[in-house]
């Protein structure tokens, strides 16, 4: 599977397994705001063979990235199993497969109140150069903790890989990738909210929604395609 021949297959497979939706009402996201909209890839973490599909999409694109990870890391929980997987994955798909040179590491949703670091953050301790993996970013604040307990464990960051980006600043007007940056993290997304709804024909009043959604919070405006 290359990344180049593929992307447009990965945003289709992110519209027939309706991993985009549109509630009848609207959603509070973990932000606190309301959205007409949601990108949940929880479904697709619920079944083994969209899971496998998923997970060779994130190794194309690594691949196309020429990055090298050590370790795929989860954003605890929504990226848990994203990382085990896709670790796993990766791991077997190397001739230097053998003990020790792959770890397999999962960071606790609720840390230990006692023990070594190792145990206290970690079911498995990340090792080398990581690749943190995160399902949906909107304003990068869980995604931003993660960086921030790996570098003050003087742990490797890679790079950060994203399979959607909301694309949307935080309410003090500030676009988390550029706090990334400014803290030396490369961060990709395999697919980003517009471009995929660039791809539906979406009914009027939802896409109006949408438009003036992203006109208060985007890092961009955007115009959609309607099916009237």
């Amino acid at each position: 599977m290359i990344w180049e021949t593929v992307k447009e297959q990965f945003i289709e497979f992110i519209i027939n397994n309706k991993v985009i939706g549109f509630p009848e009402e609207p959603i509070e996201l973990k932000s606190g705001r309301s959205s007409c909209f949601y990108v949940n890839w929880r479904t697709i973490a619920e079944d083994v063979f969209l899971l496998d599909k998923l997970t060779d999409y994130l190794i194309s694109f690594t691949k196309y990235l020429k990055l090298e990870p050590n370790c795929f890391y989860g954003v605890p929980e929504g990226a848990s199993k994203l990382g085990i997987i896709t670790q796993f994955k990766w791991a077997r798909s190397h001739k230097d497969y053998k003990i020790g040179a792959f770890p397999m590491s999962m960071g606790r949703g609720k840390p230990k109140n006692h023990g070594d670091s190792k145990d206290k953050f970690f079911l498995g301790y990340p090792k080398g150069d990581i690749i943190i993996l995160e399902d949906v970013s909107t304003t990068g604040q869980s995604l931003i903790k993660s960086v921030n307990l790996l570098k003050n464990l003087n742990i490797n960051i890679l790079s950060v890989i994203a399979l959607t980006n909301r694309e949307e600043i935080s309410d003090d007007g500030n676009y988390f990738e550029d706090t990334l940056k400014e803290m030396g993290i490369k961060y990709y997304s395999m697919s980003n909210v517009p471009n995929i709804l660039f791809h539906m024909d979406l009914d009027p009043k939802i896409a109006h929604q949408i438009e003036t959604y992203y006109k208060k919070y985007g890092i961009r405006e955007i115009k959609l395609k309607t099916n009237k």
